[in-house]
């Protein structure tokens, strides 16, 4: 899959997703530093080793560059995540929600509040790397293939320990 480019002086606005989440007892924040096992445990558990590993990285970064969805109607039960600065500076991801919490929002919300805290911490353009669902990201946020992107950054990532 292709890397996307992102213009972050270009977003749409943020609010009203955060408000209609809020509505339904959704909320998106950043983490703070006692909630990282359990951040990043959940990450793995619904996830795998490779998104928790990024998301870990996350906490050492300051700001922590993370945000989760709550669902405070289950006792802050975490449903979503997402990350920057995770693999490379200027990257998007990786992100994720509870398949039983998707269509509701929660990932474009997700999504811009990193592309809206990376803007804030002096980034213009985010890369979005080995993008999935491209087509959701160009409809979104108006991403840009970068051309000849492919396998790019993660071709000789370590898949296994054997």
């Amino acid at each position: 899959m292709p890397d996307l480019l992102v213009k972050l002086y270009e977003l749409p606005k943020l609010a009203p997703i955060i408000e209609k989440l809020k509505a339904q007892g959704i909320e998106i924040k950043r983490p703070i530093g006692p909630e990282k096992y359990f951040v990043v445990e959940w990450v793995r558990k619904k996830f795998g080793n490779h998104w928790a590993s990024e998301t870990d990285m996350t906490f050492s970064n300051k700001p922590i560059s993370s945000f989760i969805a709550i669902d405070t109607n289950k006792e802050n039960k975490i449903i979503g995540f997402a990350c920057y600065d995770a693999t490379m500076r200027g990257f998007f991801g990786p992100t994720g929600v509870d398949p039983d919490y998707r269509g509701k929002g929660i990932g474009t919300a997700l999504l811009l509040a990193c592309l809206y805290d990376m803007f804030n911490v002096g980034y213009a353009y985010a890369v979005i790397g080995d993008a999935g669902p491209v087509d959701y990201y160009k409809k979104t946020v108006d991403a840009i293939e970068i051309e000849n992107s492919e396998p790019g950054i993660y071709r000789h990532m370590i898949r296994n320990i054997d």
